[in-house]
């Protein structure tokens, strides 16, 4: 049995019932072998990054405290998103509209970088829309190579982030 890590994941989506899609992910993490959630943000409503033609989307922050290795926990995140209707572009395109995305953001303090699995996520440290719900549960939590969550969100325009 592995020792227990924190992990915090990031959810968003702009199509449908977003919501709703965030609520059900949050009380699946806890169906999850050896996890539970220990903390979820509010919902914030954000503008679309990258593809900016689109809905706004809903976003949030969840901290849980896992057993599973950070690939099983990906996997398990995936298969959440497919059970609300994910479907991922098999042109590999990115930041389009979505039911549900869920975004492994760390796993403890780390540093993985294989096919498929990013940790900390990518761009996690100049993205508004992850940090202020970050911020709101796991302030001080440290993004390897970057600094703590608070201090990387004092260092990015949150101006257009507003409660749900």
């Amino acid at each position: 049995m592995n020792a227990p890590v924190r992990a915090c994941v990031g959810l968003g989506g702009n199509i449908g019932d977003v919501a709703a899609a965030l609520r059900g992910a949050l009380a699946a993490f806890d169906g999850l072998p050896g996890t539970r959630l220990l903390g979820a943000s509010r919902l914030y409503r954000t503008p679309a990054w990258g593809v900016e033609d689109q809905a706004d989307f809903i976003n949030a922050a969840a901290l849980l405290e896992t057993t599973l290795p950070a690939r099983d926990l990906l996997d398990a995140l995936l298969a959440i998103e497919r059970a609300h209707g994910r479907e991922r572009a098999a042109d590999g395109s990115r930041w389009g509209p979505r039911t549900l995305d869920l975004d492994l953001l760390l796993y403890g303090d780390a540093v993985i970088d294989e096919p498929g699995l990013l940790v900390p996520h990518p761009q996690l440290h100049a993205r508004a829309f992850v940090l202020v719900p970050l911020a709101e549960i796991a302030p001080c939590a440290e993004v390897p190579g970057r600094g703590r969550v608070q201090v990387l969100l004092d260092a990015v325009d949150t101006g257009d982030i507003v409660p749900a």
